[in-house]
């Protein structure tokens, strides 16, 4: 018990900074930052899916949530976050739980890569105690202006250091040793923020902290209403993909962090369902499951469910009991955290190692990124998804084409997937063989190990084309041939040496293939002369036989 109180307040010290960075990020109040980190605690914490992962409010979606407060309001916000969770809790139901895990890893680090940049672009503004012009594009354009009239404004100037130097001690605290490394680097860059702010002729901007149950918004009839906008209703979809996939992925994560019980996925996505209802009911930030929390909780000793349940229940009373002490919190450090979070999310050295590893995963991954930054969340994840298709379907059509003449014969042999992505190669082989003018040609198919229909039939139809023609073609098709059946001697009888007449047929060419649409009309005189003096064996490893005499 004693560990896991120490747990949860480790966790609540990591997470109190956050949540309220998070809040200020997506242009809400501080309180709702709060209040979902409470719920994150005490509802998805009480609920028996995952043990040692932490959810709340996560920095992964501010940008969104921000875009989508800016076009919509926040209390068409807690509409979308509602139903986003009702959708959890009925993909959880149906045990869909697993299918988020689908997803190519390149998609997934794209994705997290394309939250990651803009938000440390979109931080960079509040850092210096200023406003993001909006879009990531227009973030990234207003940069040099931004440097400008930070140089020109000491007040600027200071909030700037103040972000600087807690971004700084969340890279490099981790180094300090025990016991003063196990603070919260946040929470330290917090206590140092808000001791420079309390100094005489420093003006930063502070947080500006409400009332908790003033902040709370139930949504009515005019919000539900919205619900006929095909634009919320997208909204809804986006929540629940990204809210969805980025718990379900760090909870993959975190258990790979501890050896105790692993996650129950579906149970798990009621879990996170179940919280965003709540959140959404409350007019909240949506939430997630969040590493730095989990991470903390598990580096804390913690062991069951309980750690992360109390953690909520110490957000709860710090922000009833101590609500003056966040006033005193400079927004530049909070800014500052969501940098150091945001270039967590960008992981720049994830990019040359998947070149390194997997060059087709680097492009997946990169165009993910590109187009989430241009565009938005959603379409960014979509054209990833496409891409990562795209990439596993030319790999699975891997088709092997051997092209060479012996003599008389044009012979094309093929292996691997030939499926109508390689169409083209397929066809300019035949084409070639057909225009070698040799007078028999062998198509040789028996290595392909899936066949389409579209490549099936073009090797079809060139058959019997080129046999109209007037040439021979012999066609090996892949697929086991049926074993010949034997006839059974009767027990009563007994067992002596068929006749020859009673033999079974031989099988042609062979037992591991089929020969379909063998030609079997004579050559011509002149060629079948050449051909008896010519190789009997086949070049390519396999016996050929000929249904010529001789």
């Amino acid at each position: 018990m004693a560990t896991e109180i120490t747990a949860s307040l480790v966790v609540f010290l990591v997470a109190l900074p956050l949540c309220i960075g998070v809040a200020v990020a997506s242009g809400v109040p501080a309180e709702l930052g709060i209040v979902s980190g409470v719920i994150g605690g005490l509802v998805v914490g009480a609920i028996r899916g995952s043990t040692m992962q932490v959810s709340g409010p996560a920095a992964g979606l501010a940008a969104l949530v921000a875009e989508t407060v800016a076009e919509k309001g926040v209390a068409v916000l807690g509409v979308i976050v509602l139903f986003s969770g009702v959708l959890q809790i009925v993909l959880g139901l149906v045990r869909l739980g697993r299918m988020f895990q689908a997803i190519s890893l390149a998609v997934v680090q794209g994705m997290l890569a394309g939250i990651g940049l803009p938000l440390m672009v979109s931080q960079l503004y509040p850092m210096s105690d200023r406003k993001a012009p909006g879009t990531p594009l227009e973030n990234m354009a207003g940069l040099p202006g931004l440097l400008s009239g930070v140089l020109s404004d000491p007040q600027a100037l200071i909030a700037v250091v103040l972000g600087v130097v807690t971004i700084v001690l969340s890279f490099l605290w981790k180094k300090v040793p025990a016991p003063l490394g196990k603070i919260p680097a946040a929470l330290v860059a917090v206590g140092v923020g808000c001791a420079v702010a309390a100094l005489p002729g420093v003006r930063v901007k502070t947080l500006q902290v409400g009332d908790l149950a003033a902040a709370v918004h139930f949504p009515g009839p005019e919000e539900l209403a919205g619900l006929a906008d095909p634009a919320v209703l997208t909204s809804v979809l986006t929540f629940t993909v990204i809210a969805s996939a980025e718990s379900l992925f760090t909870a993959a994560a975190v258990d790979r962090m501890h050896s105790g019980p692993r996650t129950r996925y579906n149970t798990e996505l009621i879990a996170q369902g179940t919280g965003n209802a709540v959140a959404g009911f409350l007019g909240a930030l949506p939430i997630t499951a969040v590493v730095a929390r989990s991470s903390a909780n598990v580096q804390a000793g913690a062991r069951t469910r309980l750690s992360r349940t109390l953690h909520g229940l110490w957000l709860l009373a710090f922000a009833l009991l101590l609500p003056q002490v966040l006033a005193l919190i400079p927004i530049s450090v909070l800014a500052g955290v969501l940098v150091h979070s945001g270039w967590k999310l960008f992981a720049p050295e994830e990019f040359p190692k998947m070149w390194r590893q997997d060059r087709g995963e680097f492009v997946v991954m990169t165009v993910t990124t590109l187009v989430i930054v241009a565009t938005a969340l959603l379409e960014g994840v979509i054209v990833g998804l496409v891409a990562g298709i795209v990439l596993a379907a030319l790999r699975m059509s891997r088709t092997v084409v051997r092209q060479h003449l012996e003599q008389d014969t044009a012979k094309v042999v093929m292996a691997g997937n030939a499926t109508f992505l390689r169409l083209p190669q397929v066809i300019e082989a035949l084409e070639n063989a057909a225009a070698s003018g040799r007078p028999r040609i062998r198509l040789d198919l028996t290595g392909v190990t899936h066949l389409d229909h579209a490549c099936r039939n073009q090797v079809e139809e060139f058959t019997a084309q080129q046999r109209k023609l007037g040439l021979r073609v012999e066609l090996l098709m892949p697929g086991p041939a049926d074993a010949p059946e034997v006839p059974a001697v009767p027990p009563e009888q007994p067992r002596s040496a068929p006749a020859e007449s009673e033999l079974p047929p031989d099988p042609f060419p062979g037992p591991g293939a089929e020969w379909f649409y063998l030609d079997t009309r004579p050559m011509p005189d002149g060629y079948a002369d050449e051909y008896a003096g010519g190789h009997r064996g086949g070049h390519d490893g396999r016996a050929e036989r000929s249904p010529l005499p001789g």
